[in-house]
C-alpha cells in the first residue's frame, strides 16, 4: 500500500523556520514527482511546491524565495524547508503525488485536487 506521511510541523514565530518531511513507502519514490499543498484555516487549498523525479523544482509566488523543496531518494523522503515564515503560512501541509504524471510535476494549481494519502502536518505561525 503506497503511503506518504508528513511530519515536522509545529508552532513558530514570524520570521522563523521549519523543515517538513514527507516519507514515502510502498512505492519507488525515484519515479514520481512529489508536490506540497497547504490548507489554510479557512479551508482554502493552495499548491505551493513540487520536486520532479530529476530534482527540478517549482514554487508558487507566495513562497518563492522562502521555501526550498528537495528530495533524498535513498531515504525515500522529500523535504520542504520553510524560511522567513509569515502568519499567512499557517495551515495543514500535505505532500502528494499524481501517478499519471510520473516523475514530472503537474501544474501547482492541480496539486490541491490530488488525493491525500497522509494526515498532513500542521504549521502555525504566530507571535
Amino acid at each position: 500500500q503506497p503511503q506518504l506521511v508528513e511530519s515536522g510541523g509545529g508552532l513558530v514565530q514570524p520570521g522563523g523556520s521549519l523543515t517538513l518531511s514527507c516519507a514515502a513507502s510502498g512505492f519507488t519514490l525515484d519515479h514520481y514527482a512529489i508536490g506540497w499543498f497547504r490548507q489554510a484555516p479557512g479551508g482554502e487549498r493552495e499548491g505551493i511546491s513540487c520536486v520532479s523525479g530529476s530534482g527540478s523544482t517549482d514554487y508558487a509566488d507566495s513562497v518563492k524565495g522562502r521555501f526550498v523543496v528537495s528530495r533524498d531518494n535513498a531515504k525515500a523522503t522529500v523535504y520542504l524547508q520553510m524560511n522567513n515564515l509569515k502568519l499567512e503560512d499557517t495551515g495543514i501541509y500535505y505532500c502528494v503525488t499524481d501517478p499519471p504524471h510520473g516523475s514530472d510535476c503537474p501544474p501547482l494549481g492541480h496539486l490541491r485536487y490530488l488525493e491525500r494519502w497522509g494526515q498532513g502536518t500542521r504549521v502555525t505561525v504566530s507571535s
